[in-house]
């Protein structure tokens, strides 16, 4: 263990004391009226004096404190007496010694459904309507390194007794108290289905050989068990441990990510074990394949293919018919991974990035009887820390907003399970004209979505005309 080691030099201290203080990432949000869950660890030789204060950045106002004494796992409860949007956390003490200080958590009280997340934002994933979500992420899970790679088992169990890692891919610690547990987790609160992506031994520069696979096979049988198992195996009594014995519902598991190129020769060796095992294990489990299938049929048996594409706005509108010159027998799409993603106007989100989005998204749609699933990426981006651009939702510590991809994506909320309907466009601009038009019941009603975008630069008049509805439904 590595703890901060705080010595008190000052046998007469100034008024006050003295310590440290963090201020998470660019500041905290600390609003009036709210509680914060403090959680540290500390351990001293000699009885302890601790103040715990939330103050502005300025460090001159006290918004809330209590005193802490003696050594041990500490747990209170900060109620701040004003708003501060760039608060800090400052562990400040006048009496002379050495405090070890170790593992230190400050979290709203009042988080989403009570695991740990920023209810406004999830508020604007629960907007989207998300049938799944799939994680931990993309390349995070391989790592530039092997060494580096997503470790599923080192994130669960207690926090304080996960070791972290480093994700050097985007160049941050992390210390996995977001780890596999909590992300299966958050699919259940969302009501969405968990896509389980897992390192296939394979990282961005390094490899094993197919010969050396089985651990890393064993170690997913693992995490299923961890995920499905019964509250009394191995595995799932170490879920149940952690305050959930009932199984998780995971039915997909991507095996890598983008692993399905000529850098990377071991992949569909590599795949293949990963398969069997899998299949034997878990019949039931939909394994999907890197490798892309859209174009020619895949060598190997898979459920579904997973398919990424960043492009410029102009690549990706006509990339919108990719899907309607795809075989319609083998495995299904899964679009993991689809944004505008270009240097200049488009970088940061635009209108002419999310009209094309929503052209490719269109695209999608007509062809769902072989795109199973699709997901914008990234989801989220700290506004102070943009490792990528464009993201679907920007924040800081107090405020978020939603590029236009993301509202765009409000477009489609209904589009699972509906009805798509064939849509024939007349128009001297056809060529820079998606369309598609679906239907879908809401309790006892129901509704037509027509969906149009115009990715060019002229104005076009439309006449809509719709012909063998039903009577009743409502536009």
């Amino acid at each position: 263990m590595v703890a901060l080691r705080m010595e008190i030099l000052c046998a007469k201290c100034p008024a006050g004391g003295v310590g440290i203080y963090n201020p998470g990432f660019w500041g905290m949000n600390i609003e009036e009226g709210k509680s914060y869950n403090l959680v540290m660890y500390i351990r001293s030789l000699e009885s302890v004096e601790l103040t715990a204060s939330l103050t502005c950045s300025d460090g001159l106002q006290n918004i809330a404190d209590t005193n802490v004494s003696d050594w041990r796992k500490i747990q209170m409860q900060l109620l701040a007496k004003v708003t501060c949007r760039t608060s800090r956390l400052e562990l400040t003490t006048s009496k002379r010694g050495v405090i070890w200080i170790d593992q230190v958590s400050l979290i709203p009280s009042d988080t989403y459904k009570g695991h740990g997340f920023r209810k406004e934002l999830i508020h604007m994933l629960v907007d989207l309507k998300p049938r799944f979500l799939r994680f931990p992420g993309g390349t995070f899970v391989e790592g530039i390194l092997l060494r580096n790679a997503f470790r599923w088992r080192e994130t669960i169990g207690p926090w304080e007794e996960r070791p972290g890692h480093y994700g050097d891919v985007w160049n941050y610690w992390t210390d996995d108290g977001l780890g596999y547990y909590e992300l299966l987790q958050l699919a259940e609160d969302l009501g969405a289905e968990p896509i389980w992506v897992f390192n296939a031994g394979i990282s961005r520069n390094d490899q094993v050989d197919t010969t050396a696979i089985a651990p890393f096979v064993k170690d997913v049988l693992d995490s299923l068990e961890f995920a499905r198992g019964s509250a009394k195996s191995t595995w799932g009594s170490v879920r149940a441990a952690m305050g959930h014995p009932e199984r998780f519902q995971l039915k997909y598991v991507a095996v890598g990510n983008e692993d399905c190129d000529n850098t990377k020769p071991f992949y569909q060796g590599h795949y293949l074990k990963f398969y069997n095992a899998i299949r034997e294990a878990y019949p039931d489990i939909q394994i999907i394949s890197n490798c892309d299938g859209s174009s020619e049929p895949l060598d190997h048996p898979a459920d579904l293919y997973d398919f990424h594409i960043y492009n410029s706005a102009d690549d990706l509108f006509l990339k919108k018919d990719t899907f309607s010159r795809t075989s319609r027998t083998g495995p299904k799409v899964f679009v993991s991974e689809y944004a505008v993603h270009v240097d200049g106007d488009t970088s940061k989100g635009s209108l002419q990035a999310s009209l094309a989005e929503a052209a490719f998204l269109i695209g999608l749609e007509v062809n769902s009887d072989i795109v199973h699933m699709a997901s914008y990426a990234p989801l989220f981006v700290n506004d102070n820390d943009r490792k990528w651009t464009p993201d679907a939702i920007v924040f800081n510590s107090w405020q978020q907003y939603g590029t236009p991809s993301y509202w765009m994506q409000t477009f489609f909320g209904e589009s699972s399970g509906a009805v798509i309907h064939p849509v024939r466009l007349n128009s001297s601009y056809s060529g820079s004209l998606a369309a598609s038009a679906i239907t879908w019941r809401d309790n006892e009603d129901i509704f037509l979505r027509i969906k149009i975008v115009n990715f060019g630069p002229n104005t076009v008049n439309l006449t809509l005309s719709a012909t063998g509805l039903e009577a009743g439904v409502d536009t």
